[in-house]
């Protein structure tokens, strides 16, 4: 029963769904740096792009989440869908523009003159937009809609249901960066984002039957009220949190996004995974590649990132058998600890000194590739937890606030990054790295150590957890245990 999920054949469709629109979104995510990068040699108009979504993310998150719990899922989503489409739209038009009205040598004489363009304005608030609302969509298909058709109940269901979604999810960061990079080498900027047009146009009535098929599938599960499970107390009075102006809502909706995202009863669970983001240099990303590109041929640069994308995939494989073996709660647990030690080794070869050598240097970038197997089962793990705890009514408003937490831990670390601008700084940024990973599982470890009576009542089914308790906190669960069953009888 814990392995059968509730709605199979609606998983089957929101699998395509997540396919259908991830695909399309791992592709700009990959053009859109791709085709700016090629109209200036800085780096800065790119970083100023990703930085300004950063905080739109941050400040913007909650009131996401907010309006999502307001509007039935279906409906929410496809404006969603909508409104990032026709961002990506207006950025790849902005782009194609500025391709357009000269060569990329003598497009502009100077970083500063660039970032004063209307088109890079424009640029700039349509790609916040698009990654906000982007987030806002992937918040609802992981921690909301999974749940719904894999149940509650069935942790082993929903661990291969989550599994599966990482998969397509790396299945398409692959798959994104290969297509577009394989247009770009062969068409140039502008017919290659004009190809990417047109399948983002095409692509988004797709994705919106494949959502009404989950639906009609899964026999209208989607259209359950979020209300469902808590009490109308509770409901009550989070409709009369919610005023009528749009300004005053959205104050209100951040504040209550952080109220219920310090009230969330697993929140050790959560901010570990905000740890996790502050750990931007032992991963592949641009600081990574950054270093590499001193060190390094681009192909093994190359075969890094793919190797990383590679061990996500296999971690989509591993978390089911964690689960099943060692149960939800101590899964995260190994996931978190394998990647804290690996990385730990990681640091002390670099700090070594014989990171100078070509195979030492390797051999770092082995252990960091080996590390993503921990961070990405934790990620699949902890995300499971969260969609265990959180009541349906809280889900998106409380996942996009987690969202704006981690946009504020990348943008602190790379504002460290900034500061210690040179390369030569590169281990103590590791050792930051390092520290927020330890950090992560010391803070998830203790609160996994120290059960509470709420936490022993959500994870009741997880007999590994329940298995070490001392007499007294057994005696505690088996009361809570017979009184949830009372009414069934």
């Amino acid at each position: 029963m814990a392995a059968t999920p509730a709605h199979p054949a609606g998983l089957y469709a929101l699998y395509a769904s997540f396919w259908a629109g991830n695909l399309v979104e791992q592709i700009w995510n990959f053009a859109w740096p791709a085709t700016v990068a090629l109209l200036h040699p800085s780096l800065l108009p790119v970083a100023v792009v990703s930085f300004v979504a950063k905080i739109g993310i941050f400040a913007g998150g909650p009131l996401v989440g907010s309006l999502m719990d307001s509007f039935p899922r279906v409906l929410a989503f496809n404006s969603l869908s909508a409104v990032q489409t026709a961002a990506q739209l207006i950025s790849a038009g902005m782009i194609i523009y500025a391709h357009n009205v000269s060569t990329p040598a003598a497009a502009v004489s100077s970083t500063t003159s660039l970032l004063s363009q209307p088109w890079f304005v424009v640029l700039v608030l349509a790609g916040a937009v698009e990654r906000l609302t982007g987030l806002a969509s992937g918040v609802a298909f992981e921690r909301d809609w999974v749940v719904l058709l894999a149940g509650t109940n069935r942790p082993i269901a929903l661990a291969n249901a989550n599994a599966m979604l990482s998969r397509v999810d790396f299945l398409c960061e692959i798959a994104g960066a290969s297509i577009f990079g394989l247009l770009l080498a062969k068409f140039g900027p502008v017919t290659s984002l004009k190809l990417a047009a047109v399948l983002m146009m095409c692509t988004l009535p797709i994705l919106i039957l494949l959502v009404h098929l989950t639906n009609k599938l899964s026999k209208g599960v989607l259209e359950r009220p979020r209300h469902h499970g808590i009490s109308n107390e509770s409901s009550n009075a989070s409709e009369r949190r919610i005023p009528e102006n749009l300004g005053a809502r959205g104050l209100d909706a951040i504040r209550c996004g952080w109220v219920q995202y310090k009230t969330q009863p697993v929140l050790p669970v959560s901010l570990a995974f905000v740890f996790l983001y502050f750990n931007v240099v032992l991963s592949p990303g641009g600081l990574m590649t950054s270093y590499l590109t001193h060190r390094l041929n681009p192909s093994i640069i190359g075969a890094f990132s793919g190797m990383c994308a590679f061990m996500g995939v296999a971690a989509t494989f591993m978390s089911a058998k964690l689960v099943e073996k060692l149960g939800l709660l101590k899964a995260g647990a190994a996931g978190l600890i394998f990647q804290a030690l690996v990385l730990g080794i990681a640091v002390a070869v670099y700090w070594s000194g014989s990171i100078a050598h070509q195979k030492s240097l390797i051999f770092f970038l082995f252990l960091v590739v080996l590390s993503r197997l921990g961070h990405m089962s934790y990620d699949i793990v902890g995300g499971q937890i969260l969609q265990t705890a959180v009541p349906p009514s809280q889900a998106n408003l409380i996942g996009t606030t987690e969202i704006s937490m981690t946009s504020l831990a990348e943008l602190v670390m790379l504002g460290v990054a900034i500061i210690a601008e040179d390369v030569s700084h590169f281990g103590f940024l590791a050792l930051l790295s390092m520290v927020a990973v330890a950090g992560a599982a010391w803070i998830y470890c203790h609160w996994m150590s120290n059960p509470t009576n709420e936490s022993l009542q959500l994870f009741s089914f997880d007999q590994h957890y329940n298995s070490p308790l001392s007499s007294n906190e057994q005696s505690v669960t088996t009361d809570i245990a017979s009184k949830s069953s009372s009414p069934m009888m």
